[in-house]
């Protein structure tokens, strides 16, 4: 097992054990135990009671933080030549088609999230190799396959974020940076979570938010208090 340095054993003496804190305290203190050097990520770990196996319990959607993630979200635009001028003025980092095509092929994925038009779908396919285990593999669900191309850039500009179970039953998801004051941190977290409440599958049983954790990049977790969310 790794020693903690320094400033780890001084986060971790912050923290009362076995303590679960409400939303609110678990904001303020992250943002306490936040040690880093630069301006971290702040993250939410969410233990969902689902089987994600099963297709009738998998939790996946898109949210809007209200105050954005704090991070500028390269993105690309793979779209015909009619909806170029539309990408690059919603604020499309690279806007192309079959030049970023065969950049991909050769490896390049330089990017945040691809956007994309369902007519476009098909020269995506044979990349999924490539794309997939990025998670960059645009799709209907995630609003990143769409006609209003320019609408999905500033969405995705804005703070658009979408998440997806993993195959322990866990969510993860960045809500913004240490940087930002406590209530921005809260709104954007407290909205996270209202939208994976309105997902709970019909199929699942049992308790559905099973724990809830927050922490920065580097940061000891702190545990939240379900009832307080």
């Amino acid at each position: 097992m790794a020693k903690l340095t320094k400033k780890q054993k001084e986060a971790v003496a912050k923290l009362e054990l076995n303590k679960v804190y409400s939303l609110t305290e678990a904001v303020s203190k992250v943002k306490d135990l936040a040690s880093e050097n630069f301006d971290a990520s702040v993250d939410i770990a969410m233990r969902l009671g689902v089987d994600p196996r099963k297709a009738n319990q998998m939790v996946r959607g898109v949210v809007t933080l209200p105050h954005g993630t704090g991070k500028d979200v390269k993105v690309l635009a793979l779209v015909t030549p009619d909806k170029e001028e539309a990408a690059k003025e919603a604020g499309a980092d690279y806007v192309g088609l079959d030049e970023y095509l065969a950049k991909i092929k050769g490896g390049w994925t330089d990017v945040d999230v691809i956007i994309t038009m369902p007519s476009v779908m098909g020269k995506l396919g044979p990349l999924g190799r490539v794309l997939g285990p990025r998670g960059l593999m645009p799709n209907p669900k995630t609003g990143t396959v769409t006609m209003d191309v320019a609408k999905a850039v500033k969405d995705v500009k804005a703070g658009k974020i979408d998440f997806k179970v993993d195959k322990t039953g866990i969510i993860h998801a960045a809500i913004g940076k240490t940087s930002f004051d406590a209530k921005k941190l809260e709104e954007n977290a407290q909205e996270l979570i209202t939208t994976i409440n309105k997902l709970k599958p019909t199929a699942a049983k049992g308790t559905y938010i099973k724990s809830t954790y927050l922490s920065s990049t580097m940061s000891p977790s702190v545990e939240i208090d379900s009832k307080s969310i």
